[in-house]
């Protein structure tokens, strides 16, 4: 029984020493589906096309799954972008308590309306609250669409069926991608004088 526990406790150790690394470049298939999910949302409603280019940056997350008895879940990776590039990953959280049932999948888009928004989720101190809703991508329903407390969200149905659909409690994480060093290059040799 001891010896269980001590290898639980060097894992757990080891875990810890070597912290999170950083990101050199986000997985390829991942911005392929962030991407691809990106061109989902505009064809299924054109007028978002408004929202990518004036919106300081946003969150694309292609697939969210989600699932309740009561009790649900709902977790998702997707990419961040800023100023239309890819500056790192981005992870979706969401626990809830109440009367649901039922399971889906689902796209979401975050469009951050100013640099306080964006900044607290790049800060890892970004949640949804209660108050903001998502709008779900259709024809025209970007239309009248307004930001609530720097924030606009909409999603796009998947697959599955829930009897309950909030965005609220979403809980965020980001991770910058770092410079990656492999795509730097060494300075050439200068001759000598």
């Amino acid at each position: 029984m001891r010896h269980p526990l001590i290898a639980s406790l060097l894992a757990l150790a080891a875990l810890q020493a070597l912290g999170p690394a950083p990101l050199h470049a986000q997985d390829e298939k991942q911005r392929s589906r962030c991407g691809e999910t990106i061109d989902l949302f505009k064809k299924n409603d054109p007028n978002l096309e408004k929202f990518f280019g004036s919106a300081i940056g946003y969150a694309i997350f292609p697939s969210v799954g989600k699932g309740a008895f009561i009790v649900g879940g709902a977790a998702g990776t997707g990419c961040l972008y800023e100023g239309g590039q890819i500056i790192g990953q981005a992870k979706l959280g969401q626990v809830t308590i109440g009367l649901q049932l039922g399971g889906q999948s689902y796209a979401e888009v975050i469009f951050f309306e100013n640099r306080d928004a964006i900044d607290a989720f790049k800060g890892n101190s970004f949640e949804l609250s209660a108050q903001v809703s998502a709008v779900a991508a259709a024809s025209g329903a970007s239309a009248n669409a307004k930001y609530r407390l720097g924030v606009l969200v909409f999603t796009l149905a998947k697959t599955g069926l829930m009897y309950e659909a909030s965005v609220g409690g979403q809980k965020f994480t980001f991770k910058p991608l770092a410079a990656d060093s492999s795509s730097k290059k060494p300075e050439a040799d200068k001759p000598k004088d």
